[in-house]
């Protein structure tokens, strides 16, 4: 049977400008509330700004026949436990018969600054999933339970500064990778997604390039194709259906 890929383009747009109205309401009001942040921290620390991709991932379990299972996206249900640390909190957790289907977390980064964040978002990442996966390993999410989905999103304002050459990172004993060498902020976190996914730390990794004009439009675009937003709904759908079929 084939997948169920739930209109993603469609929902996707849809995202994008709830991605931009939130943030942009959500500073508004804190504006009005006399407590906005400095900067554009403030649209950042008052969520909800990717409900639109929550919404789309929901879409996907149930139209790939987990409509049944639990999917979790209240902050309270959203922890694991972990390997090098307590727990760690996810975005959205997929469970089914007491088993662990899928966990996920969506990133954003906004301008105008991308130096800032761009390292800590990839360690943040990168940690996760080695915790992740040694939890796993060691049966912290139940006793021989097949391979869960674990995926990561990240959505990038697509602008000058973000597409310019990163300035130069100084490494004065060794130099760094070659592609990393004038790369612009939005090819770092595409090659930071192509890794997660080649080096098994994600099963699959998106980065979204998307206009402050995403607001009106829902204009986004995909960076590569191991990174593109069809892969990443194709791999979850794959998973979700593996696992419906695994419990029929």
């Amino acid at each position: 049977m084939a997948l169920d890929l739930a209109d993603y383009e469609r929902k996707t747009r849809e995202a994008v400008m709830a991605f931009w109205g939130n943030r942009a309401k959500a500073l508004q009001a804190k504006i009005e509330a006399g407590r906005a942040d400095v900067g554009e921290r403030g649209a950042v620390t008052a969520g909800n700004t990717m409900d639109g991709f929550t919404a789309l991932l929901i879409d996907l379990v149930e139209a790939n026949g987990l409509g049944h299972a639990d999917i979790h996206q209240k902050r309270h249900v959203l922890t694991l436990p972990g390997y090098f640390r307590p727990t760690k909190l996810w975005d959205i957790l997929v469970i089914h018969q007491g088993r662990l289907v899928a966990a996920l977390e969506m990133k954003s980064h906004v301008g105008p600054s991308f130096g800032n964040n761009a390292n800590n978002r990839a360690e943040e990442a990168i940690g996760s999933a080695h915790d992740f996966w040694t939890a796993y390993r060691e049966g912290g999410f139940g006793a021989d339970t097949p391979r869960p989905f674990l995926g990561w999103l990240m959505m990038v304002e697509d602008a000058p500064a973000s597409r310019s050459p990163a300035k130069r990172e100084a490494s004065p004993h060794f130099p760094i990778f070659p592609e990393f060498r004038g790369a612009s902020y939005l090819q770092r976190y595409d090659l930071l997604c192509q890794k997660l996914v080649r080096e098994n730390l994600y099963t699959a990794a998106c980065t979204l390039a998307s206009p402050r004009e995403g607001k009106d439009t829902g204009a986004y675009a995909d960076l590569s194709e191991l990174t593109s937003l069809r892969s990443f709904v194709s791999a979850f759908a794959g998973h979700i259906a593996a696992e419906a079929a695994r419990a029929s």
